[in-house]
């Protein structure tokens, strides 16, 4: 993986001239968040700043407050701020309340607003590549904060059935108390279950997305016997992870099952985030465009 340039400290120099964007992290020298966000303006003939910065672990706040008092325009927040950012945040939008996470950060009036565009940015990848949400069966492997993130604009897409699994089941309860009155509005079944479950006769899934972190840990969520049950053929899985082939992916793809990583999602969240700090609409923007160009990067 590349790793590339990042600031601990922040000058008012940095802000001169340009219009300034950052993406916050630790560690966040691998980040393409910057080479997403550059060619986004270069579509639109705008010439930006974008910055990594990597804050101590409990410098977060510091560090963003201070990004926002020299004239910062907006910040994409990752691993592992989320959650500080949410808690930040003045102003949060419905999704991010959702979550529980918040991934941007542009202020109002002095005001620090928050959304979370994760989810949207994966909706909009899984529907450019011709993968049917509506009235699918789908799968969410992990219940914790990525999946999180994600639940609530799967469930707008109205799939037949929505279900969230986990090592233990406990998590994918948690998640499913608290969805249900949207899964509900959407007329959405939503169940949640213990992975383990599925080395017993279960029905497939049409689309299986893996959130949780085993990919990034070179194993997967699923048992062989699990995998046998869960993919079908011609059915599409999805891993969060991106840059590589993960676990996950390889019994999908021995299943007959069409595979992606997270880029794409990467880069559709980014879209969304980019267009609430310029203020233009999506359709100007060349998401597809970005991603194969960052396939050989």
């Amino acid at each position: 993986m590349n790793h590339y340039p990042f600031l601990t400290t922040l000058e008012p120099s940095l802000f001169a001239r340009k219009q300034t964007y950052a993406v916050f992290g630790h560690p966040i020298g691998h980040s393409k968040s910057p080479l997403i966000h550059e060619q986004f303006a270069m579509q639109i003939q705008r010439d930006i700043k974008y910055l990594r910065i990597q804050p101590s672990l409990d410098g977060f706040a510091a560090m963003l407050t201070q990004f926002f008092a020299l004239g910062g325009q907006g910040a994409n927040i990752t691993i592992p701020f989320k959650l500080n950012a949410y808690q930040l945040c003045q102003q949060l939008s419905s999704r991010a309340r959702l979550a529980g996470a918040v991934n941007t950060v542009w202020q109002d009036e002095g005001v620090l607003c928050g959304d979370n565009t994760d989810g949207a940015g994966l909706v909009a990848d899984l529907l450019s590549q011709g993968v049917a949400i509506n009235k699918a069966d789908v799968l969410i492997l992990g219940a914790g904060g990525a999946s999180r993130g994600i639940v609530e604009p799967l469930l707008t897409q109205r799939p037949k059935r929505l279900w969230i699994a986990n090592r233990t089941s406990q998590k994918a309860d948690e998640l499913v108390l608290l969805f249900q009155s949207l899964a509900t509005e959407h007329g959405v079944e939503l169940i949640a279950s213990s992975n383990v479950q599925f080395e017993e006769n279960t029905p497939s899934f049409s689309l299986v997305i893996n959130a949780s972190a085993a990919g990034l840990d070179d194993q997967s969520p699923l048992s062989e016997l699990a995998a046998d049950h869960v993919f079908c053929t011609g059915g599409f899985a999805y891993d969060l992870v991106y840059g590589k082939t993960t676990v996950f992916m390889e019994q999908a793809l021995q299943r007959d099952c069409r595979i992606s990583d997270g880029l794409g999602m990467l880069v559709e969240q980014a879209a969304i985030a980019f267009c609430q700090w310029h203020r233009v609409g999506i359709e100007r923007l060349d998401t597809r465009a970005v991603i194969a160009q960052l396939r050989h990067v």
